[in-house]
């Protein structure tokens, strides 16, 4: 599965930077950034969060509430995928349309590359771990909200 992911993301990737500006690869490589950062907020909230609440919301019938209970029941396995996977993957697409880029700009503006490889990637890891930092301090805070909002957007798929 990881290997099919990563296969289909590369690709997403390549496709959209094929012959895009500098801009339209940078707003690529931003929504890997968060798409990775996001991914790790749901891997954390469901390591985090009580089962408890989604008990008297399944009792009630609220849209989303098994699902919660789904995910919380195979947290192991949904912060694995979340976090190591799809981390994983975004963080080297991420390394990948940096290098694209650097690519870039060292032949538009006949900047050192090295300097722009340097700052790209301290950039990236900067963006990259802070994100992950205040995303894994916000779904710890707020484990219930961010499952159960995961788990409506399940439920949507899951009925259809």
């Amino acid at each position: 599965m990881s290997v099919a992911l990563s296969a289909a993301l590369s690709l997403l990737s390549e496709s959209a930077l094929e012959g895009a500006g500098i801009l339209l690869a940078v707003l690529v490589l931003a929504v890997f950034i968060l798409l990775g950062i996001g991914f790790d907020v749901v891997g954390v909230a469901v390591t985090a969060a009580d089962e408890r609440p989604f008990h008297s919301m399944a009792a009630h019938k609220e849209k989303g509430a098994a699902e919660a209970l789904s995910l919380l029941r195979n947290a192991s396995h949904v912060s694995s995928f979340c976090n190591d996977v799809v981390g994983d993957i975004c963080g080297i697409v991420s390394g990948t349309t940096a290098a694209v880029i650097v690519t870039r700009l060292h032949q538009a503006f006949s900047i050192s590359s090295l300097a722009l490889s340097v700052g790209f990637t301290a950039l990236i890891s900067g963006l990259t771990i802070g994100g992950k930092a205040v995303g894994k301090n916000f779904a710890i805070q707020n484990s219930t909200g961010v499952v159960f909002a995961v788990a409506k957007v399940l439920h949507v798929f899951h009925r259809r």
